[in-house]
């Protein structure tokens, strides 16, 4: 009797393997695939180009100059000091000093914005040079300028 209970159990894997099943797949099913049950689809990440300034140039004293974002809505915001960023926004919600350079957070209901502040020379003062947004929310990537608007507006 334990013979045939060890066979048969030897026989399971076997079959399972003859048994084909489409690969799962995340967004429209069609005829040959199924979606994975439980797992929305998701936009596509959102890729913003990026066009800097100027690359980053070291100093002889080893001073390196920060990369300076330039993006059609950002205008007012990029180049601007901690004053005039509070000026526009508020008060930062999260205002963290690292070394010379400093991010500031600024958020509403639909966004969250990151800004990063670099200064041009040693010593100098620090400068906004990178914004990040997200939707507050869920923390999904947003377009750049309609955060900026958005937060000014609020």
């Amino acid at each position: 009797m334990h013979v045939k209970l060890i066979a048969a159990l030897m026989a399971v894997p076997l079959l399972a393997a003859c048994a084909a099943s489409p690969k799962p797949t995340v967004g429209k099913s069609t005829s040959t695939q199924r979606p994975i049950i439980g797992v929305p689809p998701g936009p596509p990440p959102r890729q913003q180009p990026q066009r800097p300034v100027a690359n980053p140039v070291t100093s002889a004293d080893g001073f390196r100059t920060a990369r300076v974002m330039d993006l059609p809505g950002l205008e007012g915001v990029i180049g601007a000091n901690e004053g005039a960023l509070t000026q526009q926004f508020g008060t930062p919600r999260l205002n963290v000093k690292e070394g010379d350079a400093r991010k500031l957070q600024f958020s509403g209901e639909s966004c969250v914005m990151d800004v990063y502040l670099y200064p041009p020379r040693p010593g100098g003062e620090p400068m906004a040079t990178y914004v990040d947004t997200r939707r507050a929310s869920d923390g999904f990537d947003v377009d750049r300028a309609a955060c900026v608007a958005a937060l000014r507006g609020r």
